[in-house]
């Protein structure tokens, strides 16, 4: 109660303090009706602005009956009436000196700019445009009480691996934005902090295949561009989000926003608790020169990753004039951990006798916070879409582990010995950034900007201080980019043609080893898409686009772990980026009931990454009962091969065959094509050379399945099935997973309930096969075991956010003007 009185009284000093001065008010009322169906538009939205005083804006909502009711100071205004994918409806100079009664506006769809083509069903998540497919996180129950993680395996051609690799189409080279840019946010490993970042804060996912000129060149796979939720409605609103989960987890959220007509004050907080045990393991046969084999080693791990993450983020619109908008937001996010590795590993000889057990565990400490600052200027011009934007952000993010690993055959304590590691990584990331477009006569617009990204990482790993594992890598990234395009439209056909120019500047330091590596290099990277509308309901799209990945993190940290000192993974500092070229045929159809979109793609890479496995000529010796046995040491790394040749045809499609029940199709197939060769030199002298040429083809769908059930409770299930995909020195098995959730609208829906399990049956592993001339190998990883949630939310002065609803129309997509 005191709370609810607390809440009364900011909102009455607020809304004293932006009505600056009481003066005569009179009503306005009116209905806001879809011309086509004749149906009331819920959540439509109506600004008044004062002709003679531009400061004085209102505004506000339908009701469920497309009914909205406002009071306003006596003037002339002119009106606007919007719904999203409809035409926005504007009356000028509209005299105000009494109550008035606007009547019935009509909005019809928006076919008369470049088209953007866009799927909103009754409660659909999914819209299809020009260059991109939205995403709309607010709408799926799978993802609450989850992570960013979860959110981007929920998104149609996006797969998220059980370790945290994101894939777009099937690419990992892909590129992760937050509000379309390069975040600090997301912090030093992408995939860690995708893990820990919560999904409520999340609004909207944007996938972009073909990027045009205006983003950034990398990711050869395309780009993947998180929103983050921001209110927009007027008042004090907002939402709180409370979860519970086994294995454990513990979250709680808010989302509270003021919007005034001077500014709008927005915020986001959340803890989370979170216990995510997992397990892998690794069943390795070992052959001698002549083929027979040797030995056996079957490495069993089990973790125990416990996750403590407070996140913030705080800002304010200011709306400097009616033109012209000043937002400035802080991010914070902290997170401490603590991951007990536990290494079990079965020796067996030739004839797969056991001989001794050897357990490693590695109690693995972490702390990592990041904090970022960021100011986007934003100014309207008089024309619609003529507008400037400048942005500058700032970061700092550090990441550290500490582990103490302790080794010792099981049964004979005089063997333990202690390991110490050390691995300390810090970012600084700077991001100047401007971006200018004009439109040019009815259909045509020009757009030129400019993008710095300048960023410097350390990392420091140590093994006791003293060991050849031991290293300092500092790695310096300075991009400098240009971009220019333009677009119009003549009837049916419209078309983008773009030019990004980045000059690359990159330091890749070993200052232990003194190895310094430096790289410079400048690129052009041009686009172009051309639309064809065959008619209101059929679209065809051609794009191109040339796209570069850089190696960063991991790839190129010589030594960035040491759970296992038999099988190392270890990053290459000469590794140099790979450049794609893409190239995009896109069809799309409505009919009444199901929107169809399907496009045909080629890429084509130069120095590709490829991670390979081979000996390093080290050994782990042991002594066993008197009896030294020598175990090689296995290293996996990362190379340049010279071409990776993929093509492929991908489908969506969104079906509505009855009311209560909605389907969401995704199937991608690809076929993967590399050449080159690798040669190294082995602990004996000889060079070994390995031929990488290999052709694979897999496949991997998703079906999403909404239902309304009786007394309206929404049942989803999300099924996804990965086939299985060979590679040059093994193949990666098929992998199936299936998402469940329940959710049900309560106390006159301002609250909400909804039950997620995610992994229903356990199976979401990843498994691979090794074969090499002197070891075959089996092995599992699964980062999380099935996870089952409970989330409940409640809304204060904020209905249920949803699409509107299309009767008779399944698919319900319909023409957008921006392209």
């Amino acid at each position: 109660m005191r709370l609810k009185k607390l809440l009364s009284a900011f909102t009455i000093l607020l809304i004293s303090y932006s009505g600056i001065a009481q003066m005569a008010k009179v009503t306005v009322n009116g209905k806001i009706y879809e011309k086509s169906t004749n149906t009331p538009l819920e959540f439509a939205t109506i600004v008044l602005r004062n002709v003679d005083k531009p400061e004085l804006v209102s505004g506000g909502v339908t009701d469920e009956k497309g009914e909205f009711k406002l009071d306003v100071v006596k003037g002339t205004y002119n009106i606007s009436y919007e719904f999203i994918s409809l035409k926005t409806v504007v009356a000028n100079n509209k005299v105000i000196d009494s109550d008035t009664n606007l009547g019935t506006i009509f909005l019809e769809p928006d076919v008369s700019q470049l088209n953007e083509i866009v799927l909103i069903a009754d409660v659909s998540t999914v819209e299809f445009k020009l260059d991109k497919r939205v995403y709309n996180v607010g709408q799926d129950m799978m993802v609450k009480g989850g992570t960013m993680s979860d959110v981007l395996n929920n998104v149609p051609s996006v797969t998220v691996d059980p370790d945290g690799t994101v894939a777009l189409r099937g690419n990992e080279n892909v590129r992760i934005l937050i509000d379309g840019r390069p975040s600090g946010l997301a912090g030093i490993n992408i995939a860690d902090a995708l893990k820990l970042l919560p999904a409520d804060s999340v609004e909207k996912v944007e996938v972009i295949t073909n990027p045009s000129a205006r983003y950034d060149a990398e990711g050869g796979g395309g780009i993947i561009n998180i929103v983050l939720r921001k209110g927009k409605a007027q008042g004090i609103n907002g939402s709180v989000i409370a979860s519970v989960g086994d294995p454990a987890a513990y979250g709680l959220s808010s989302n509270i926003n003021f919007r005034s007509e001077s500014f709008n004050l927005f915020s986001n907080f959340g803890y989370n608790y979170r216990d995510a045990p997992g397990n892998s393991s690794t069943d390795a046969q070992y052959f001698n020169n002549d083929g027979t084999t040797n030995s056996y080693i079957y490495e069993k791990r089990t973790n125990q990753r416990l996750n403590r993450t407070f996140n913030a983020n705080y800002g304010i619109d200011l709306f400097l004039t009616k033109t012209a908008s000043w937002t400035h937001a802080l991010t914070f996010s902290k997170e401490s951990g603590s991951n007990p590795d536990d290494v079990f590993f079965n020796y067996y000889d030739a004839d797969f006798n056991p001989t001794y057990v050897r357990n490693r565990l590695n109690d693995q400490l972490s702390k990592e916070y990041s904090i970022e600052y960021s100011s986007i200027f934003t100014k309207q011009f008089k024309k619609e879409d003529h507008k400037l934007t400048a942005n500058v952000a700032f970061s700092k993010n550090q990441d550290n582990e500490n582990s103490i690993i302790y080794d010792q055959i099981v049964g004979d304590p005089s063997t333990l010995f202690t390991d110490v590691t050390l691995n300390n990584q810090s970012q600084l990331r700077n991001l100047l950034q401007a971006d200018y477009v004009l439109p040019i006569g009815k259909d045509s617009r020009f757009e030129a900007g400019y993008r710095g990204n300048f960023q410097n990482n350390l990392t420091d790993f140590r093994v006791n201080e003293n060991s050849v594992f031991t290293n300092l890598l500092e790695y310096k990234e300075h991009v400098n980019a240009f971009y220019a395009q333009y677009g119009s439209k003549f009837n049916k056909f419209s078309y983008f043609f773009g030019l990004r120019w980045e000059d690359s500047n990159i330091e890749v330091n070993s200052i232990t080893v003194n190895d310094y590596n430096t790289k410079k290099y400048n690129n052009f990277f041009p686009s172009a898409t051309l639309n064809y509308e065959i008619n209101d309901d059929t679209n065809v799209t051609l794009s191109y686009s040339k796209r570069i990945n850089r190696p960063r993190g991991r790839f190129l940290n010589p030594f960035s772990s040491f759970s296992s000192n038999i099988n190392i993974f270890q990053g290459n500092p000469d590794l140099n980026p790979s450049y794609t070229n893409v190239i995009d045929l896109g069809f799309l159809k409505k009919w009444d009931r199901i929107t169809f979109n399907s496009s045909i793609y080629l890429n084509v890479t130069d120095n590709t990454f490829e991670f390979i496995r081979k000996e390093s000529g080290d050994f782990v010796t042991t002594n066993v009962d008197g009896v030294i046995v020598n175990t090689p040491v296995i290293i996996s790394t990362p190379i340049n091969l010279a071409k990776e040749y993929r093509t492929g045809f991908e489908m969506n499609a969104n079906y509505t065959p009855y009311k209560w029940w909605r389907l969401n199709g995704n199937f991608n197939f690809y076929r993967v094509e590399n050449q080159g060769d690798y040669s190294y030199t082995n602990f004996q002298g000889d060079e070994v050379v390995q031929n990488f040429d290999n052709v694979a083809s897999t496949w991997f769908t998703r079906l999403t399945s909404r239902v309304t059930l009786p007394y309206k409770i929404d049942w989803q299930t999300n099924a996804t099935y990965n086939a299985a995909q060979k590679n040059a020195q093994g193949k990666r098995l098929d992998m199936t997973t299936v998402n469940l959730s329940f959710s049900k609208d309560i106390l006159k829906d301002k609250g909400s309930l909804a039950l997620n399990v995610s992994d229903l049956f356990n199976t979401r592993k990843r498994r691979n096969t090794v074969d090499l001339n002197n070891v075959s190998s089996y092995s599992t990883f699964q980062w999380r075991q099935r996870q089952i949630t409970l989330a409940f939310t409640y809304r204060f002065n904020k209905k249920k956010e949803k699409e509107s609803q299309r009767n008779g129309e399944g698919g319900g997509d319909e023409m957008m003007g921006n392209p």
